[in-house]
């Protein structure tokens, strides 16, 4: 999207505007003939996705706004877009304020929203594919609250007024080789069929594409860097799997590797697959925190017994087999060896002038490239200097592309996805010329802070069955001792070529049920931002193992394996700020990072990294 961002991350009018207004007297227009007094427009598709396909792309055509997470509510005679903490900044930049409230999800819920703005007798419609129960369900009590009605709609609002949307994304599935994903589907589909089994359960809607594709051992491209099959599928207590499916996506090959105990079925025949399911009352399981609400509602009316619970295919995801872990440190230091040669380049180039953060993320990119593995970036590079890198979130455009200048701090977080791994690194580090401006003595603090809170968790150990969220603290604990923080999570889980964010795992301030399992990839990213000047984070990739006990300890613990392999920046480290533990590891780390990849890359970034990684 083309949006008009001066360069201080402020909004200017543009044509942009003049047609997303156009847009919005569109939508409304579609309100009022389908009797509506207003629609719910969510940042998803019908797998609840965070990477989706262009024609799903609907709150960025109607808003402006790109962030991968947000929502938008439009009423007759008012609207307002969502977003959390990692977008605040950005959606001020990018939608047209005078249209639309930007509101922070995080103090103001739009089912709140909704309940204080719709009139009496009002009409609230949505999009029944593309919220899940759990979520209509908060709407549907806040319409009630303002005695109105959340009504279902048959087709899109969005999708009436988009003249030019693009089609659906019909790319080639592929053969996931059992080398890489260290199982069978075969044995997959057994796991999953003994669980269902032991829960009393029939079968189980999965709508969730990395669960279809991780059980099923096949990878597509029918999004932005996430190599998914988008489709449906419903698992048997037999282990036998119905798969509605585009079938231009499904080649011989996939078809002679799926076998016969896969069904294949067009996409618009989901709704006879899970009638059938219903006949003789079958006991479904559904995951209402991600099927769609239509697949709900359809199987209620065809009489099936509805069975609430977690995707079964999730934790086994999650917890890695042995050749995915091996994946994930290979292509950890494939990567590493990549980003290294981007830092060297950065270091010795930068600091001359001319350099931006397009130039700069396209270099990375090629770096990356390079190594001959690469099947697409994780994520959309956050390439950020001075400002910029305040916003958590950010993507460079060639309206807010900015020169990297001495005395700046640069963010650059990024990712590639490899057939043997997904990986997620930022590193922060400071322009410089010998001499010149440095790093303030503020930049120097707010990072130690910053590294201090990472060291910390990737030294933790943990007994079996701790979360995510109890770990959390640590990560916090020297920014919260300054009065500082951050609003985006510290850790997110990471699947192997598949999503570069996904469950069930996590560590954040929010409350986890699900504990930390040897398997386990999540980052370790805590950061801090200060709105206008710079922002700051150090990103890793951890695997949860077993740690050793201490001596008289009573209990087996568990810790992190970091995977990550690359310098952390030591000219924006205040040294005395650190312990002797914190220096310790610190020294291990880059010991480490230069054992393993000084051989992996050219002469001149052998140089440079061997300077990057010596001790404090």
């Amino acid at each position: 999207m083309n949006a008009s961002i001066a360069k201080t991350g402020t909004k200017t009018v543009s044509g942009a505007d003049a047609d997303r207004r156009a847009r919005l007297k569109r939508l409304r227009a579609e309100l009022t003939a389908r009797g509506l007094d207003g629609f719910i427009v969510p940042r998803a598709d019908e797998h609840q996705g965070e990477y989706v396909a262009g024609r799903s792309e609907r709150l960025a055509w109607l808003t402006g706004f790109t962030g991968s997470a947000g929502l938008a509510v439009v009423l007759k005679n008012k609207a307002a877009v969502f977003v959390d903490g990692r977008y605040t900044l950005q959606v001020r930049a990018q939608v047209d304020t005078a249209q639309f409230d930007c509101l922070p999800i995080a103090t103001h819920m739009p089912w709140d929203w909704i309940a204080g703005a719709m009139s009496k007798g009002g009409r609230i419609g949505y999009d029944p594919w593309l919220l899940t129960p759990a979520q209509a369900a908060r709407y549907e009590a806040a319409c009630k609250k303002a005695g109105g009605k959340l009504v279902p709609v048959p087709g899109n609002l969005v999708d009436a007024v988009w003249a030019d949307q693009p089609p659906p994304p019909r790319a080639p599935a592929q053969v996931h080789p059992n080398k890489y994903a260290g199982r069978t589907s075969a044995d997959k589909r057994r796991e999953i069929a003994v669980a269902l089994k032991s829960a009393g359960e029939d079968a189980a809607v999965l709508s969730a594409p990395d669960s279809i594709c991780w059980l099923l051992n096949v990878r597509g491209a029918d999004v932005p860097r996430t190599p998914f099959v988008l489709s449906f599928a419903v698992v048997h207590r037999t282990g036998a799997v119905d798969w509605c499916v585009d079938a231009d996506k499904i080649t011989a090959a996939v078809r002679r590797h799926i076998g016969k105990e896969v069904r294949l079925h067009a996409p618009g025949t989901l709704g006879d697959v899970l009638d059938r399911l219903g006949q003789g009352g079958k006991r479904v399981r559904i995951d209402p925190a991600g099927i769609p609400m239509w697949v709900m509602a359809r199987l209620k009316r065809a009489g099936a017994d509805i069975s609430r619970a977690a995707d079964p295919c999730q934790l086994p995801k999650a917890k890695k087999t042995r050749a995915e872990q091996a994946g994930m440190r290979s292509a950890h230091k494939r990567d590493g060896a990549a980003v290294c040669r981007f830092l060297a380049w950065l270091a010795a180039e930068a600091p001359q002038g001319g350099i931006t953060e397009l130039a700069a993320s396209d270099r990375l990119l090629a770096c990356r490239e390079a190594t001959g593995k690469l099947r697409d970036l994780s994520f959309d590079t956050i390439s950020g200097s001075g400002p910029n890198g305040a916003i958590v979130h950010y993507k460079s455009t060639p309206e807010t592309n900015r020169t990297l200048k001495p005395g700046d701090i640069y963010l650059v977080d990024s990712g590639g996805q490899y057939l043997d791994g997904t990986t997620d690194i930022t590193r922060t580090v400071a322009i410089t010329i010998k001499g010149k401006k440095g790093p303030t003595r503020e930049m120097q603090d707010r990072f130690t802070r910053v590294l201090k809170g990472h060291i910390a968790l990737a030294m933790a150990k943990f007994p079996p069955g701790t979360t995510g969220s109890a770990l959390d603290p640590l990560a916090r604990k020297s920014l919260w001792d300054a009065g500082l923080d951050y609003d985006h999570g510290t850790g997110h889980g990471v699947g192997s070529y598949l999503s570069v964010h996904e469950g069930p795992q996590r560590i954040s301030k929010a409350a986890s049920t699900v504990a930390l399992e040897p398997g386990m990839v999540v980052s370790n990213e805590p950061g801090y931002y200060k709105t206008g000047e710079y922002g700051i984070r150090i990103e890793n990739l951890v695997m949860v193992g077993a740690a050793e006990t201490p001596r008289g300890g009573e209990r087996d613990m568990l810790g992190f394996e970091t995977l990550t392999l690359a310098p952390i920046d030591r000219a924006l480290i205040d040294t005395p700020m650190l312990d002797t533990d914190e220096r310790a590891w610190l020294d291990a780390y880059h010991a480490r990072v230069w054992r393993e990849l000084n051989r992996a890359v050219d002469a001149r970034t052998r140089a440079w990294l061997k300077s990057a990684t010596k001790p404090l």
